[in-house]
């Protein structure tokens, strides 16, 4: 027990991009339903907060509501679309950070959603097939975005093993086309949008994959954006004076052989960790080692 909440508050409170996704996604889904449920009290057909946070399939919607290019890719039609799209963002997420690092996955997120939903949008305008449904369709969910994260891991490592419930291993590229080719074949089916939005953000996954082999990062400029946004508006903060203290050197050998005990232990930990597993590790052992780990 005390694992699973120690892994809970690192995933979800801690660094982990893919914990903090699911959070996002998952406190969208609450709010806008709990809105809904209030206005159906008082006998409100719609929920306009939902139609706000929705990609409409018209160019001329989206000039009254260009935040919903962004808002879609967290809003989900039903308790089952958020929960496939999120065990998928979290086995292939996880599998992701094992080739690229956080802000890379941070970023893709993003890029898949935004060609995803180009895309849909693109294809609503061009074909005649969806003339009839242009000014009534809405895009919303994270499929494009999950689909760019599992085809770009495919690119990285398409020999990778998968293992599936009923079906047993399958590699890792086998999927990614399962799932490209499923979508191609629903293009023209109730939910067409959404397998069109699929392949934008498969699009997404194999650029940035194969860019990022060449040394061209296509998410270079959505992680200067969102680093700016979640830093860039505190005021610099001055350089203080540099002084020099001159402490006593008891208290600087007492820190120094603390430090020293303390990387001992640590080192133990890993070595008994390495050696038996992490259901050898007292709670203590435990505590000290997720310590060691945020620092």
């Amino acid at each position: 027990m005390d694992r699973f909440f120690t892994d809970m508050k690192y995933n979800f409170f801690g660094k982990d991009i893919v914990g903090r996704l699911i959070l996002i996604n998952c406190a969208v889904f609450v709010f806008v339903e709990l809105v809904g449920v209030f206005l159906m009290l008082f006998n409100v057909p719609y929920n306009p907060i939902a139609l706000y946070l929705s990609l409409p399939a018209s160019f001329g919607a989206l000039l009254y509501q260009p935040w919903s290019l962004i808002t879609y890719m967290f809003m989900h039609a039903g308790i089952f679309h958020l929960l496939f799209n999120m065990l998928w963002l979290y086995w292939f997420g996880r599998l992701f950070l094992n080739f690229y690092s956080s802000k890379h996955l941070r970023g893709l997120y993003i890029l898949g959603g935004l060609c995803g939903g180009l895309l849909y949008m693109i294809s609503y305008n061009v074909f005649p097939y969806f003339e009839g449904s242009l000014d009534i369709a809405t895009l919303v969910g994270a499929s494009a975005s999950v689909l760019a994260i599992v085809v770009a891991t495919a690119v990285r490592e398409p020999e990778f093993p998968v293992q599936f419930m009923f079906i047993g291993t399958v590699r890792l590229k086998y999927v990614a086309l399962f799932m490209v080719l499923l979508d191609l074949m629903f293009m023209t089916s109730g939910n067409a949008g959404g397998h069109i939005a699929h392949l934008g953000g498969a699009a997404a996954g194999f650029w940035f994959s194969l860019g990022l082999a060449k040394g061209n990062d296509a998410t270079k400029w959505i992680n200067a954006v969102l680093d700016f946004f979640s830093g860039g508006f505190k005021m610099p903060k001055r350089k203080p004076k540099m002084k020099v203290h001159y402490g006593d050197r008891q208290q600087q050998y007492d820190y120094n052989a603390r430090k020293k005990a303390n990387e001992d232990e640590i080192n133990r930990i890993l070595e008994k960790l390495k050696k038996s597993g992490y259901g050898s590790l007292s709670d203590d052992e435990k505590k000290k080692l997720f310590d060691a780990s945020r620092r």
